[in-house]
């Protein structure tokens, strides 16, 4: 039988989990026995105005089911602030889920400054702040796992979100390096790439299916990820309507030209459809697997 996932020692700090994915976190973590720090600024999906109310109702449901939590309303580009509320009110902190976010969606040639600038620094300097102000703390007592959500508009393209797409990309690369970083003090990070029914994706989503993408069939995933059970770091997961999925990057075999003799664009429009051929594709899982059809042409065409 399948070890109880509890995290009765730990503290987690969800962000956003004042409704739709983060409040579903918060409280699936609750259940499992964790001490949660609930964040919300308040604000709309535009991320305009601010609010206690969300954060708090949020705490006032995991209580009334006999859990523990605090309510935080710091905007996640503040994170020294939520990190350290989680230290006064619990003295430590184990798991940081960066749940969120905000959509300003335009055209690109529609966009301006203030809707790339702002999607950007909740998402992507907002978790880089709030998993900073962590990071001494979880590399202090060898222990931690960091939960970046992504989207499959990052990882796909979707119309009208380069600067979503932008940011939930790079959430990626950071859950890439801080992986390498983080293994040897057994600080665990992924990354997961959920849909789910709430109101950033209310109106994207047709009805009939948007009431069947309920939060909670994505938290699952995030509580695993967050326990010490899981020992996978780096990986990039989608999920949602009870489905999970793991993404990994695909890349062909490619063209090698001869380094020496040189090359011209010619001649890689002739090689077009080779370089773009995934037969017996390969899968690199870190920068020295990528360099290996590379090398391997440099070492055909030595001298």
């Amino acid at each position: 039988m399948t070890e109880a996932i509890r995290f009765e020692d730990k503290v987690v700090i969800v962000t956003g989990a004042g409704g739709g994915l983060g409040r579903a976190h918060a409280l699936a973590f609750a259940r499992h026995g964790a001490r949660v720090v609930v964040n919300d600024l308040g604000g709309s999906k535009a991320g305009e105005g601010a609010s206690g109310t969300a954060a708090q109702q949020v705490v006032d449901e995991i209580v009334q089911a006999g859990g523990t939590a605090v309510a935080n309303t710091d905007s996640v580009t503040d994170g020294e602030k939520i990190v350290q509320q989680a230290m006064d009110t619990f003295g430590r902190v184990d798991v940081v889920v960066n749940n969120a976010g905000i959509l300003r969606d335009k055209t690109f040639h529609k966009m301006d400054d203030a809707d790339w600038d702002l999607v950007y620094r909740v998402h992507v300097e907002g978790a880089y702040k709030v998993t900073r102000a962590a990071w001494t703390h979880l590399r202090e007592q060898a222990y931690g796992r960091v939960i970046f959500t992504a989207s499959t508009s990052g990882i796909y393209g979707n119309f009208g979100q380069s600067n979503y797409g932008m940011a939930k990309l790079g959430l990626y690369g950071l859950t890439r390096t801080l992986a390498l970083e983080g293994r040897k003090q057994n600080i665990l990070i992924n990354a997961i790439a959920p849909t789910g029914g709430t109101r950033m994706t209310e109106g994207l989503i047709p009805p009939q299916v948007f009431e069947q993408l309920k939060p909670e069939l994505v938290s699952p995933l995030v509580v695993y990820l967050a326990s010490a059970q899981c020992q996978d770091t780096g990986g990039l997961y989608e999920v949602g309507g009870g489905w999970i999925g793991k993404v990994r990057w695909e890349r062909s075999l490619g063209v090698g030209f001869d380094p020496r003799a040189g090359f011209e664009a010619e001649d890689v429009a002739a090689q077009w459809s080779r370089i773009g051929d995934f037969t017996d594709a390969a899968h690199p899982a870190d920068n020295i697997e990528a360099l290996r059809e590379m090398m391997a042409n440099l070492q055909k065409y030595a001298g």
